[in-house]
């Protein structure tokens, strides 16, 4: 019998009915103590009842739950509630599978999307030893905005009746009711080992999830017979249709993924599928180098399996190896057959911040700084290798008005990692004195009518973009970067970063009203953005793993696709009125530099592509450290590492905070959403997850002396970000702070007795904030622009930097007087290239220290011919 709206099951108040079937009913339901909707599974009563499967249930949830990927449904629970048992899971938002095929075969480009979603999904749950067992398109949800979710991982195999022998004691649940004939929407998935009662492994999904791409290639399932026996008896004998028959259209590498996945043999599926994912990856990425439409002359006949298999395996070898040759190829040397013309525009070694065109086209405007020098503005032409200083030191561009004035950034420095502040002013192109605007912009983009500016700032806390300046449309705990006016004037497109210090997010737009859309999501890094010339795209530079950033597009109304894709990093700077490109080509990468104690040379610590200090053991023996780019993966890596460069060792996944007191523990903060704290054992023992209560975001965190609490930044939804203590025993996490407080940034800011807490207010100001009780106090001779890194050891002083300033000068700054005293200049022995000094660490008693460096060698190019 179905519950009721209104009826409880522990804290959880039932909504709605979403779906029953024969893995039990499906609920929409209110999570009292977090005020979140939730989607709870109710189970039959006969697996309830049973107390050996339920136990051999709870094992296989528990497991699934770990999986914690974009990609797979998060379990939160298992509960049970007057002999109901349930399982809590993420409410998704969106279509089945099954739903979205109704209106029948995919389109190519979002076929291939979804198929790449789900089977990285799938290599995840497969690497980490579970198995689905009963992937179907009723189990796949797509939601408005693209993000595709695999449900019931794991959950398959504990909820199939325990009966003896027989093909059909492998059936997978029932999607719906009992009615005659159901059966076969389920059964028509299974692999031919499922089929015959033999056992299963991994690869048993990969053929349900081939049965799965083939019917969204043709809208057609794989082995739909009109009896369960004759669909039993397709998929252990039969080869359904071929797909380029039903869909020509069809890439022919997709084509030959599906037939592998297909194989009757186990063996002669994918080895591992990691190696699924990143075929299909390759296809998704390489689109316009695959045929689309017609048969392709290397496209496998209708023949018998048998003599089909060899020449597919040589066929799969050549389409890989002709993928991985254009990957790999440089930029600018576009296959013969595309149109695409790369025209380099810079020649020196430093880091291109940003570029645009002027009015005229051919005049191109951008703010670089080379062989370490601070940033500067340069112009050049399109025609010639030259460029000119402009003058203006220390400023980078915003952009160009249609009437020849450039919006400049003044004092151009950056704050928290990729985040930038300067002084916003306006000055002709032709030459002449900057008129300064507004101070601490952090964007800007001019309108039209060359008069009025959209800008981003932060004000009270939140970080917001206003249009025309004072008028907010948007605002966030977490920051704004590359806001775009577009064409028509009615819309603003711009990337929204969720953490602050970190530039993975989304893209949206808002309208002139304050009315917010998603276009796409789940980028683990993206930066620049500007609009296509018809005003009907959004082209931006991003990737959802690593940090080896492409060019996409999306449509308003969420078609994405890929435009290029290369060797590096590409970040896109402007797009002019007939379709050119300016496009630079960046190799980026953070290392470590670090002093052990007694030595007095430093060693360079850096171990994969984007290492960042997070914390010094007491003794200044050994480092805790983040890998945040392609070598960390989509959910970034935690390491620890001796000071003396032996060999790191990979603790887990997060993004990494710091370490205990005693050495034994590193806190970590998961990359999903929601995100939540997590203590890895540096040693022997298992990760704990921390209680996140009402807590929507993270923003840092740091250790107590006492090694039993833990201090961070967050926000609860809708809120603006507060300080928060949290018992590492357990129990919720407790506000210390109002609203609008806000830490380093990761920093040790807790004093040795942990009494006080250095963190910034509402206005921006650094403050101490009693962890006890009493007013908060000012902090004399500090600003916002810098940095505390710690205390000293006695508590009266902390070090503090300014993160704009290169080389980084470290000082001890007395909290009494305010005098400061100068510790230490940090900075690499070769500058060019480098913008950021970030991450600095060091011991209470300033004997061992390790910092972060940020290097950008670029290239800027103008491209013709990209669409």
């Amino acid at each position: 019998m179905a519950l009721s709206p209104g009826t409880r099951l522990g804290p959880y108040e039932i909504v709605a009915l979403l779906g029953a079937g024969g893995m039990g009913e499906v609920y929409r339901a209110r999570d009292t103590r977090l005020g979140r909707e939730v989607a709870i599974k109710v189970l039959p009563g006969e697996l309830s009842s049973n107390r050996e499967r339920l136990s051999r249930f709870e094992k296989e949830a528990r497991s699934a739950s770990a999986l914690n990927h974009p990609n797979i449904v998060t379990v939160h629970e298992i509960g049970e509630s007057d002999s109901r048992s349930y399982i809590v899971m993420e409410l998704v938002d969106g279509a089945t599978l099954r739903e979205v095929l109704a209106s029948g075969p995919l389109p190519i480009r979002r076929l291939v999307d979804i198929a790449a979603h789900v089977a990285d999904g799938m290599a995840k749950a497969h690497a980490s030893g579970i198995v689905h067992r009963d992937l179907k398109p009723e189990n796949v949800m797509v939601t408005k905005e693209g993000l595709v979710k695999i449900l019931d991982f794991g959950l398959a195999k504990l909820t199939q009746p325990d009966l003896p022998g027989g093909p059909l004691t492998q059936t997978p649940t029932i999607s719906a009711g009992t009615e005659p004939g159901v059966v076969l929407g389920t059964v028509g998935y299974m692999s031919p080992e499922q089929a015959g009662g033999k056992a299963v492994d991994f690869r048993s999904d990969q053929f349900s999830f081939g049965s799965m791409l083939y019917e969204m290639a043709t809208g057609e399932r794989a082995f739909r017979r009109d009896t369960t026996v004759d669909t039993l008896s397709a998929i252990l004998h039969d080869e359904p249709e071929p797909i380029g028959q039903s869909n020509p259209k069809t890439p022919a590498p997709f084509r030959w993924i599906v037939e592998r996945c297909l194989a009757k043999d186990p063996g002669e599926r994918y080895e591992s599928s990691r190696d699924l994912a990143r075929d299909l990856r390759a296809v998704r990425d390489h689109l316009s180098e695959t045929t689309i439409s017609g048969e392709s002359p290397l496209a496998p006949r209708a023949r018998p399996r048998s003599a089909l298999r060899p020449v597919l395996a040589g066929l799969v070898l050549i389409v890989a190896a002709a993928i991985g040759f254009y990957a790999a190829r440089p930029f600018w040397k576009t296959p013969a057959t595309s149109v695409p013309r790369y025209h380099q525009l810079t020649f020196r070694r430093g880091t291109i911040f940003s570029a645009r065109f002027a009015p005229d086209g051919q005049t191109i405007v951008y703010g670089a700084a080379w062989e370490g020098r601070p940033i500067e503005l340069f112009s050049c032409r399109s025609d010639s290798p030259e460029s000119r200083s402009l003058g203006l030191p220390e400023a980078d561009i915003f952009g160009i008005s249609s009437s020849g004035d450039i919006a400049l950034s003044l004092g151009h420095r950056f704050v928290f990692g990729d985040e930038n502040n300067g002084t916003l002013a306006r000055v002709p192109l032709a030459g002449g004195a900057p008129r300064e605007v507004l101070e601490k912009v952090q964007w800007a983009d001019w309108a039209s009518d060359g008069v009025r500016l959209a800008i981003v700032r932060d004000v009270g806390g939140r970080n917001r973009l206003e249009f025309p300046i004072g008028k907010v449309l948007y605002q966030t705990a977490g920051w704004i970067s590359h806001p775009r006016i577009s064409p028509r004037g009615d819309l603003i497109a711009f990337l929204d970063h969720p953490v602050r210090d970190d530039d993975r997010g989304s893209v949206a737009v808002v309208d002139l009203s304050g009315k917010m859309r998603v276009l796409c999501s789940g980028w683990t890094t993206e930066e620049g953005l500007a609009w296509s010339t018809a005003g009907d795209e959004v082209w931006f530079s991003a990737t959802r793993t690593g940090s080896a950033r492409a060019l996409q597009a999306v449509t308003l109304s969420g078609r994405l696709r890929l435009v290029a894709n290369v060797t590096g990093t590409l970040t896109l700077h402007d797009i002019s009125g007939d379709g050119r490109i300016l496009l630079a080509h960046d190799n980026s990468r953070f290392g470590i530099i670090g002093l052990s104690p007694g030595e007095t040379k430093e060693r360079d610590l850096s171990w994969l592509d984007w290492s960042l200090a997070a914390d010094l053991s007491t003794d200044g023996r050994t480092l805790l450290s983040g890998e945040d780019g392609e070598g960390g993966g989509a959910n970034y890596a935690v390491y620890l590492r001796k000071m003396d460069g032996s060999l790191a060792v990979r603790l887990g996944d997060g993004s990494c905070l710091g370490l205990s007191p005693d050495g034994k523990w590193a806190l970590s903060l998961t990359m999903h959403h929601p995100a939540q704290l997590v203590l890895l054992p540096t040693g022997a023992g298992e990760a704990k997850a921390l209680p996140q209560g009402t807590v929507d975001e993270y923003h840092s965190g740091s250790w107590f002396p006492d090694g039993k609490r833990i201090l961070f930044a967050g926000n609860e939804p809708g809120g603006r970000t507060r300080l928060y203590i949290q018992d590492i025993a357990g129990g919720k996490p407790r506000a210390l702070t109002p609203e609008g407080v806000d830490l380093a940034y990761g920093s040790h800011s807790i004093s040795p007795d942990g009494r006080f807490v250095a963190a910034t207010g509402p206005d921006q100001a650094f403050s101490l904030y009693s962890t006890v009780e009493g007013q908060p106090r000012s902090i004399p001779g500090i600003d916002s622009s810098e940095r505390p890194i710690r205390w000293s050891a006695d508590g009266s002083s902390l070090y503090v930097y300014r993160l704009s300033d290169l080389p980084a000068r470290v000082y001890r700054l007395d909290l009494l007087t305010g005098q400061r005293q100068l510790w230490k200049e940090l900075m690499p022995s070769d500058p060019a290239g480098v913008w950021s000094i970030a991450g600095v660490q060091l011991t209470p008693a300033g004997d061992s220290y390790a910092y972060s460096y940020g290097r950008i060698l670029s290239d800027l190019y103008l491209v013709e011919g990209l669409k």
